[in-house]
């Protein structure tokens, strides 16, 4: 197995080293990044690249790491047996599998996702350790041993709300997903938008950059948040020059609703427009 990207994914040259590191190194990739840096995106063009079946655990703040592996779902039993059922006699049929022991039982070596990790309890990475490092688990109900038949492709997500435990880091082989420069995003937005104006591309992403780089923004736009700016300028036909104005009173970009995100932001260029406007 070896992933050299996409015809959809930009993948930089770093980046595909981590992944077949980790890939030879059989140890989950744990990847860390800005929102929208195309984390999760990332196992989904793995999976294509490597022919191999994707399995998704999105995990939750509530979310227990038991949940990966398997629930005994003790309140059914107990109504079938209210009920007289005859499934009752047999404890495997209420055991619930869950995503680990679904990618354990896959015939075909699959990638998992395990996505956004850091927004479990502190004590959810420290949980799957050992399955992680054994590629197996017990079912104590059952009294089965379930062993991983391919060991799978694993893609762990964070977006660092949370510091993760090192034994847990010890076990990963890690990759920071840099924000793209100029060129990348180019290339970017051509995979999503072939044949679009390269003048246009060229000044959106000149205000995109411009608007990242102003101090005190709470919230930096990412590069899902450009694709969908530039989505709108195509339908709402806005001409490049109007992305590079220098008119004090459109210091805010046009359709900025896709790009900033809370009114904080809004309320900094909104202050900007005002100082410009002053010192004309």
């Amino acid at each position: 197995m070896s992933f050299t990207g996409t015809d959809n994914y930009v993948a930089t040259d770093d980046l595909r080293v981590a992944v077949n590191a980790a890939i030879n190194l059989e140890r989950p990739l744990l990847v860390k990044g800005e929102p929208g840096t195309g984390k999760t995106v990332l196992a989904h063009e793995i999976s294509k690249a490597l022919n191999a079946p994707l399995i998704e655990w999105h995990v939750k703040s509530t979310t227990k790491a038991q949940q990966g592996l398997y629930e005994y779902d003790a309140v059914s039993r107990l109504r079938d047996s209210q009920l007289g059922d005859e499934r009752v006699h047999d404890i495997a049929n209420y055991i619930v599998r869950g995503k680990l022991w679904e990618a354990f039982e896959s015939e075909q070596r699959p990638v998992l996702l395990i996505d956004e990790i850091d927004k479990a309890d502190i004590e959810f990475p420290n949980d799957l350790l050992l399955e992680l490092d054994r590629m197996q688990f017990h079912v104590y109900e059952t009294k089965e041993t379930i062993s991983a038949r391919n060991r799978p492709v694993i893609v762990i997500t964070s977006n660092n709300e949370k510091e993760l435990p090192d034994a847990f880091l010890r076990r990963c082989f890690f990759h920071y997903i840099r924000f793209p420069d100029k060129e990348t995003m180019a290339e970017i937005v051509d995979v999503h938008y072939p044949g679009l104006q390269k003048r246009l591309v060229s000044e959106a992403l000149n205000a995109f950059y411009d608007l990242r780089d102003v101090p005190g923004l709470k919230k930096k736009p990412s590069t899902s948040e450009l694709l969908d700016w530039i989505k709108l300028l195509m339908v709402e036909d806005i001409p490049p020059e109007a992305l590079r104005s220098t008119d004090g009173k459109k210091v805010i970009p046009p359709l900025h609703g896709a790009l900033l995100k809370n009114e904080q932001d809004i309320h900094l260029f909104e202050r900007l427009a005002f100082m410009a406007r002053r010192d004309a």
